[in-house]
């Protein structure tokens, strides 16, 4: 199905022969494809020429000549339906808001197929969507983006040519606008603008000899320039700042480490690596501190362990460290004390993200002794910084000797001592004292809505850690109301909690591997009378399922390939007994699973599959994956088939196959 080439091959033919029939129908057929109709009837007509009687060649003619007809008919009907639209959404004097909300969804129908978006792009289209932008009205607003993402679908010089009519400035000052949808509209654009420089010359239509070869590194380099920008600036929104971040994770490193060239992380690393600890660093509620939300933090720490990942020699990560060393010494030195605490806040931005960056800046001369006296601080937004970069560091620091001495010393008095719960609530962890105290403190904290949902995130942490104990796992599975309260958290805009929520639901639902003991190995520690370990409880709760499947529609950073393993596995738990995957459907487990399947790391996907599988064997296939969905079923299952899977792998995924195989000959 590349045309393009079909088309430059045949045109090859021709010119060593021109009556080559095989090449000139062959182009014929490509040039229709490409849309060039004109051009395709031209050769039919040669070939009909050449071979009068040939049944085939009179055949594509005629259908040609009535799908040319079928086009000019549409095309003539789109040109007064588009100026009629754009009439009614530009007109002042226009009130009726059905009639330009009308108008609105059919210029976004309109510009999602081809020939609909070309003749926009033809009609000035881009200028009159331009106009919708300036209005600064959300609902045009929202028309104008969702039309210009029809319109720079999978086509790189259409993507180009508006690139150049908006500018980058524009668009990257819509994407910081404080209305939250047209924000994201504004992420979606762009998105779909960066896909179509990279890769999408698939919809092109080019010249007959190929010629111009459109270049889109300088436009690529310019938007993510201005998306950098936007970072620190202060006049952005907070979820601008957000949708800027979430980009760039997205379209900066690459896809896979076959591909050898990283050139753009470096170029990012070297332009905008000091912008993106901006962010990381900021300390909210401070003066002159930039607005950001409660998953900026944890979005630009992913960021930053992409972009580390990303590099590929001691060099470039050498360059990384002085970097990040040179920014905390900047705000450490000279500053006071709110340069002291945006140091500190960097250091936890980096101990969550790329930690080796994090354990190097820890290991910079003052730097935990600001962070061990800031603990004792009288301000409670000064502690809880300071607390939180112990936190990290005892969780990350490879040399941890020093903080295991101080630190976690500290961190167990606060708990003992300080009135604060939101201080008490993150020393926790290190506190001494029973599980199950430790635990029932946790729930207590997590079923009060009068504590903010970043600070119960902590709480979840705190039982992330406990529920490996297992009457602390029974009491809080029979616990309702903190369930649900951790599952309502889970569906927070806080999307940070994702990881502590779903390690809790591992242990809850004993979905860690571990291996089945010997039957000859127990029978002895039976006789000897050794301590054998029983089967925890195990969670089985229908809710589960729908606060599962809203974790992984989550397009946020904190929904990373470690994230996606936990919740395939304990997805895979909850379809263990046969009788409870009817309610694993019906709750969407079956939809949430594909994506897991798909994308992740290896044990994450294999287990994904296999839950899949599983659901395939008991289940009508029609039923748990309706419409076309069923084929998406497919490949996840054959991947079970391999050698280095175990037996019930590889079973379970051919009885699957064999079900679906039963289901239609298409799917067959």
């Amino acid at each position: 199905e590349d045309y393009a080439k079909a088309e430059a091959d045949a045109s090859k033919a021709i010119e060593a022969d021109g009556r080559d029939m095989k090449a000139l129908f062959r182009r014929s057929q490509a040039l229709q494809k490409l849309g060039r109709l004109d051009q395709a009837v031209s050769d039919l007509q040669r070939c009909v020429s050449l071979e009068p009687k040939n049944k085939a060649f009179q055949e594509a003619l005629r259908a040609l000549g009535s799908s040319m007809h079928e086009k000019m008919k549409t095309m003539s009907c789109t040109d007064s339906k588009v100026e009629q639209m754009f009439q009614i959404l530009l007109d002042p004097e226009e009130k009726d808001a059905d009639k330009k909300q009308k108008a609105a969804q059919n210029l976004i129908v309109l510009a999602r197929e081809e020939a609909g978006a070309e003749k926009i792009f033809q009609s000035d289209g881009v200028r009159l969507l331009t106009q919708l932008l300036d209005t600064a009205k959300a609902d045009l607003m929202l028309a104008a983006l969702r039309t210009l993402v029809g319109l720079c679908s999978g086509h790189r010089s259409r993507t180009m040519a508006i690139l150049a009519d908006l500018g980058a400035p524009r668009l990257s000052a819509v994407l910081g606008v404080e209305h939250e949808h047209v924000s994201l509209a504004a992420c979606n654009l762009l998105h779909v603008m960066f896909d179509s420089l990279k890769e999408g010359l698939q919809k092109d239509f080019r010249g007959k000899e190929d010629a111009v070869v459109l270049d889109s590194s300088k436009d690529l380099k310019l938007l993510i320039k201005h998306l950098l920008e936007l970072l620190a600036l202060e006049g952005a929104s907070a979820h601008g700042r957000d949708n800027a971040l979430n980009l760039l994770i997205k379209v900066v490193p690459r896809k896979s480490p076959k591909e050898t060239n990283n050139s753009m992380s470096l170029w990012v690393i070297d332009q905008g690596l000091k912008k993106i600890l901006e962010v990381g660093s900021t300390v909210c509620g401070t003066p002159g501190s930039l607005p950001v939300t409660e998953n900026s933090r944890m979005s630009a720490s992913v960021l930053l362990s992409k972009l580390y990942d990303d590099l590929k020699c001691d060099a470039e990560r050498e360059n990384f460290h002085h970097l990040c060393e040179d920014y905390v010494r900047s705000w450490f030195e000279g500053h006071e004390l709110a340069g002291k605490l945006r140091a500190i806040q960097t250091v936890s931005c980096l101990l969550q993200g790329p930690s080796d960056a994090g354990n190097r800046v820890l290991e910079l001369e003052g730097i935990m002794d600001s962070v061990l006296s800031l603990c004792a601080s009288v301000c409670e937004a000064h502690q809880l910084v300071a607390v939180e970069a112990l936190i990290h560091a005892a969780d990350k620091a490879k040399r941890a000797s020093f903080i295991t001495a101080n630190g976690v010393s500290l961190l167990k008095e606060i708990y003992k001592h300080s009135e604060r719960d939101s201080i008490r609530i993150r020393a926790l962890v290190f506190a001494e004292g029973s599980t199950m105290k430790l635990a029932k403190q946790c729930r207590k904290w997590l079923c009060n809505e009068m504590i903010d949902a970043g600070t119960r995130r902590w709480a979840v942490e705190g039982l992330a850690y406990l529920t490996f104990d297992a009457d602390v796992k029974e009491e809080f599975v029979e616990d309702k109301a903190a369930m649900q309260a951790m599952f309502h958290l889970a569906k927070s805009e806080d999307r940070s909690v994702l990881y502590a929520v779903a390690s809790t639901l591992v242990n809850c639902t004993n979905s860690y591997d571990h291996e089945e003991p010997d039957p000859q190995m127990l029978e002895l520690a039976k006789y000897a009378k050794q301590h054998i370990p029983e089967q925890h409880p195990k969670l089985r709760a229908a809710c589960v399922v729908s606060a599962l499947a809203c974790m992984v529609k989550s397009e946020n950073p904190a929904l990373t390939n470690s994230c996606r393993e936990l919740i395939s596995r304990v997805f895979l738990a909850l379809v263990e007994e046969a009788e409870d995957r009817g309610g694993v459907v019906a709750q969407g487990g079956g939809k949430a699973l594909i994506p897991l399947s798909l994308e992740g790391t290896e044990v994450g996907q294999t287990k994904a599959a296999q839950a899949l599988a599983k659901i395939t064997i008991t289940s009508n296939p029609e039923m748990a994956f309706p419409g076309e969905r069923i084929y998406e079923v497919v490949r996840p299952l054959v991947s079970l088939l391999h050698l280095q899977r175990t037996g019930l792998e590889n079973f379970e995924g051919l009885m699957a196959l064999t079900n679906l195989a039963g289901i239609s000959e298409r799917l067959r």
